[in-house]
């Protein structure tokens, strides 16, 4: 029943609420929400997630009011469920967390070994058809691309003309090119960019 100064009391309360009332029910919500919320929100640090928190703990207690048991107060009671339903929600959140973080690094880890392997094929190609030129325009490519040597250096060293050079250099790029569009690995230049520009 009703104390003088319109509140209920422990008992009173319990019992209406245990009984079904909608009112001593609406009085606990309306008494303790706002500060079970401020509450809830000193663990998990956001008002959406406190906000559900309390009231999932109001619901679970309308859904066991009639079998319900507290040996403390009832404000410890809320008090308690609340701080209980706050440390299962953040390591529901760290779960996820960790779920999400692995997943994540298994991705990466799948997509480093894919980008590895489409290197490899494509520089084991490429390196196959250069190998496959003619003797002279393979050593002047390779000295070009691999080694870096401007083409009037290479000219020099092997006494032929600079254009001679880039016609050779010009002969190997269309033959590689040729090549990898015939297999299929010319859209993965995009992952070699060294190759990329010797390509293009």
């Amino acid at each position: 029943m009703r104390a003088k100064n319109s509140e209920w009391t422990e008992k009173g309360l319990l019992r209406e609420i245990s009984d079904g009332k909608e009112s001593a029910f609406r009085y606990l919500f309306d008494t303790y929400y706002q500060v079970l919320v401020a509450f809830a929100n000193r663990y998990v640090e956001d008002l959406d997630s406190s906000r559900n928190i309390v009231q999932d703990v109001f619901v679970g207690l309308y859904d066991k009011r009639e079998v319900i048991n507290i040996h403390t107060s009832l404000k410890a009671h809320l008090y308690q469920s609340v701080r209980n339903r706050a440390l299962n929600h953040l390591k529901h959140e760290k779960m996820q967390r960790e779920h999400h973080g692995r997943i994540k690094s298994e991705l990466n880890e799948r997509t480093d070994f894919n980008e590895t392997w489409a290197i490899s094929e494509l520089e084991g190609r490429i390196a196959k058809v250069v190998n496959e030129l003619p003797s002279q325009c393979r050593k002047i490519f390779v000295m070009s691309r691999q080694d870096g040597i401007p083409n009037s250096d290479i000219a020099e060293h092997l006494s032929i003309s600079k254009r001679t050079v880039e016609t050779q250099i010009s002969k190997a790029l269309k033959r590689i090119r040729e090549d990898l569009k015939a297999h299929g690995y010319l859209p993965l230049f995009a992952l070699i960019i060294g190759w990329f520009v010797m390509l293009f």
